[in-house]
C-alpha cells in the first residue's frame, strides 16, 4: 500500500508543481476561488499536502489556485508570491508561511481586504499575530510539541527508560516556530522519560539534508558513543542516516525524523531510518479546504485544528493494520 501511495505522491507532486507555475499570473480569481500558498513543492511533504488540497477541493466543489516558493528558505520570494496572490482577490488565503514574520505585511493587507486567512501547518506564532493585529480564521496542522514528544517516547521505548548516552537534536530553520516546537517537545519528554539520555547538542539544520549530514558527522566525531539523533524533519533525518552509515554506526545510532514523507517511508522499509513521526500532511491539506468552506458559509470552525500524528516504524508499515496509514502519502 505504501509503495502505491508513493507513486501517487510523485504524480501529485508533478501536478502540484505545474499548478504552482500556472498560477503566477495576476488576473482576478474566479468568484469564490481560494488561494493556496505552500512553502515549496520540492519536498514530498508539501507534495502530499498539495494532493490533500486538490482532493479536498474536488470533494467540496470549490476552485483554487496554488503558488509555492522555490525552497522552504526563500522567505522574501514567498512574500512576493503572497502579494501576487492578493492581487487576484481570492475569498480565502490558505498560507504555509516559511517563518512567523515573512508574510505579515501580505496577511495584514489580506485581512484589510476582508479575505479569510488560514495558517496552514501551524507556521504562524499567535503571539506575533496578536502583536501585529492579524487575525487568522483558524490554524491547522499537527501539534508539533506532541510530535516531538512522540519521537522521545519511541526512543525511550526502544532503548529503555534506564538507557544512557549522548543524543543529538537537529532543529529546523532558526526562528521557525514549527521546528522549535518539535525540538522542545522531544527534549522535554526525553528528560521526563529517560533522563540518562543526554542531549549534547541541539543545532539548526535549516531543513537542509546536506547540512544535517554535516552536523551528524561532526557530532559523531565529538561523541563517538552517540546513541540517537532526532531531526525536526525527514529530509534532515535522511541526511543524518547517510552520515551514520558512512561512519559504520548504523546499528549503534537510532535516528528519528518528523513528517512521514515518501522518502522516509522507503528508508524505514529498507531498515535504515528507524522511525518518523508522520504528520499526515495529506489530511492537513484536505481538512484545511473543508474547514475554509465551512467558515465561508458562516459555520463555526475551531480556532486551532489539530490533525493526528503517527509514529511510523518498519513494524507498523509491514503490519499494515494501522487505519491512519491510508493517509500516509
Amino acid at each position: 500500500m505504501i509503495s502505491h501511495l508513493s507513486k501517487i505522491n510523485r504524480f501529485t507532486l508533478a501536478i502540484g508543481v505545474a499548478l504552482a507555475f500556472c498560477a503566477v499570473g495576476t488576473a482576478r480569481a474566479e468568484d469564490g476561488e481560494y488561494g493556496v500558498l505552500m512553502k515549496t513543492l520540492a519536498n514530498p511533504f508539501w507534495g502530499a499536502m498539495a494532493q490533500g488540497v486538490a482532493d479536498g477541493a474536488k470533494e467540496a466543489g470549490v476552485k483554487y489556485f496554488q503558488q509555492a516558493a522555490e525552497s522552504d528558505q526563500a522567505a522574501e520570494p514567498q512574500l512576493n508570491l503572497c502579494n501576487t496572490m492578493l492581487e487576484r482577490k481570492p475569498v480565502a488565503m490558505i498560507t504555509a508561511a516559511i517563518n512567523s514574520t515573512n508574510l505579515l505585511p501580505c496577511l495584514k493587507s489580506a485581512q484589510d481586504a476582508g479575505i479569510k486567512i488560514v495558517d496552514l501547518d501551524n507556521n504562524l506564532d499567535q503571539a506575533v499575530l496578536d502583536k501585529e493585529g492579524v487575525k487568522v480564521t483558524f490554524h491547522i496542522g499537527s501539534d508539533n510539541i506532541a510530535a516531538g514528544a512522540q519521537g522521545a517516547e519511541y526512543l525511550a521505548s526502544k532503548l529503555g527508560k534506564d538507557a544512557k548516552g549522548p543524543v543529538l537534536v537537529i532543529e529546523g530553520l532558526s526562528g521557525n516556530i514549527t521546528g522549535e516546537k518539535r525540538a522542545k517537545g522531544f527534549a522535554d519528554k526525553l528528560k521526563e522519560l529517560a533522563p540518562g539520555l543526554e542531549i549534547v547538542a541541539s543545532l539548526p539544520g535549516d531543513w537542509d539534508r546536506g547540512k544535517a549530514a554535516s552536523i551528524a558527522t561532526d557530532t559523531l566525531t565529538a561523541h563517538p558513543d552517540l546513541v540517537a539523533i532526532f531531526c525536526a524533519n525527514d529530509g534532515m533525518a535522511l541526511g543524518a542516516v547517510e552520515s551514520v552509515y558512512a561512519a559504520g554506526k548504523g546499528e549503534q545510532v537510532t535516528i528519528i525524523g518528523v513528517d512521514g514523507n515518501s522518502d522516509a517511508v522507503k528508508s524505514i522499509k529498507e531498515g535504515r531510518l528507524n522511525a518518523s513521526v508522520a504528520q499526515l500532511p495529506y489530511l492537513v491539506g484536505k481538512q484545511a479546504v473543508e474547514n475554509v468552506k465551512k467558515a465561508l458559509a458562516g459555520d463555526k470552525v475551531e480556532d486551532s485544528i489539530a490533525v493526528p500524528t503517527l509514529v511510523l516504524t518498519k513494524d507498523v508499515i509491514d503490519a499494515g493494520k494501522e487505519p491512519m496509514l491510508q493517509y500516509v502519502k
